[in-house]
């Protein structure tokens, strides 16, 4: 009964350690690490106008419709898309009617949008949704189609859209995973800025 007892103390004494240390010092040490070595992702990845605004954030994407913004890639997050709450893709397999409706209307929407031909090819993400449904990039060849109808409604050349959108184009992960993209959000919120 008496060893019993020296386990049953010092099975407390061990959880009390460890949830000091795990539930509050490594928090704490985490915490501080990344507010000391990445500030800027730590707290979001934030997008702040000049005014102090927060704009959103270069990892969420945001529902840009008008002309003079770049588009990304359609939503199934929520309701009617793009609701951080309920991210997540439609789970529509490739022999569902709905999953071929959607595209479909999404080829023609993007063909009206950027004025191309009935017949012109469209990128894949221009016209599927991403898994998460909040995925703020799409690729160069999407950008690039989008690049004459912003610079037509901002009343800038296509050679400074352009340039914005090399300069937010991210390349390959590690030089070899994936594929060059372009943050749309970061994109938006530069046009904003000029």
């Amino acid at each position: 009964m008496k060893n019993l007892f020296a386990e049953f103390g010092r099975s407390i004494v061990a959880t009390l350690f460890f949830a000091v240390v795990l539930c509050g010092l490594y928090p704490l040490i985490v915490f501080g690490a990344g507010q000391l070595l990445f500030p800027h992702p730590a707290n979001g990845s934030l997008l702040i106008d000049k005014s102090g605004v927060v704009r959103g954030s270069e990892l969420l994407a945001q529902n840009f419709t008008g002309a003079q913004y770049f588009h990304p890639r359609p939503s199934a997050a929520g309701a009617n898309g793009f609701d951080p709450t309920s991210s997540g893709g439609s789970n529509l397999g490739p022999t569902s009617s709905n999953l071929v409706a959607n595209i479909t209307a999404n080829i023609a929407a993007y063909r009206s949008d950027n004025n191309l031909a009935t017949s012109a090819p469209v990128p894949a993400d221009a016209v599927t949704e991403s898994a998460s449904g909040l995925d703020p990039h799409i690729s160069v060849a999407n950008a690039e189609i989008q690049i004459a109808r912003v610079a037509k409604a901002r009343g800038l050349s296509a050679d400074r859209v352009r340039e914005l959108v090399k300069k937010n184009t991210r390349g390959r992960d590690l030089g070899v995973f994936g594929e060059p993209r372009v943050n749309v959000m970061t994109l938006n919120f530069a046009l904003d800025q000029m």
